[in-house]
């Protein structure tokens, strides 16, 4: 089974100046549905890890977070595509937990749901606390330069090694393209 994690906020939807409290906020980022429908049709299991600290600091509810993940899923459904599994993080930093990117624990909780070792396996993210959870899990930190990835690229020395796109479509573009060069 192949498998892929993406972040949520920046790299399929819009990254906005503080979280996303409603369905009617979410809006995906050009291309991005399209990039997921690519990759299960292409036979990745699609799974989301998303910080959403604006549920500690009562920003959004639980339900809130729900109605703007089944509109997420609906339009990857009406692209073609297929979340299979989403895991979030609903602390603040001042949680000290162990789920919050950077820490790894919602990468680990992916792991053992869909019974996968993570070694290798891209995680799609646009901030350095992404990056870090990845390799925290021994995962391939991809960074996109939607959301705060450019901003993450330019204020964050020793990245260079994370390799970088422009956007999801683009890495999807490349990841199918390798796929196919090695089947």
């Amino acid at each position: 089974m192949k498998l892929i994690v993406l972040d949520r906020d920046g790299v399929i939807n819009i990254d906005r100046n503080g979280p996303v409290v409603s369905a009617e906020q979410w809006e995906p980022i050009d291309g991005s549905l399209d990039a997921i429908a690519r990759l299960h049709q292409a036979g990745y299991q699609i799974a989301v890890s998303t910080n959403q600290s604006g549920i500690a600091l009562e920003l959004l509810t639980i339900e809130d977070l729900h109605a703007i993940h089944v509109k997420m899923h609906a339009l990857v459904n009406a692209a073609g595509g297929k979340i299979d599994a989403i895991v979030f993080c609903p602390h603040s930093d001042s949680n000290q937990c162990d789920c919050r990117k950077p820490a790894p624990g919602m990468l680990y909780s992916l792991s053992e749901r869909l019974d996968v070792d993570l070694s290798g396996v891209p995680m799609v993210g646009d901030s350095l606390r992404d990056v870090q959870a990845a390799m925290a899990a021994a995962a391939q930190p991809i960074l996109v330069k939607t959301g705060k990835g450019q901003d993450t690229i330019d204020n964050h020395k020793g990245l260079e090694h994370v390799p970088a796109y422009e956007n999801l479509a683009e890495y999807v573009t490349e990841l199918l393209a390798t796929d196919a060069d090695n089947a």
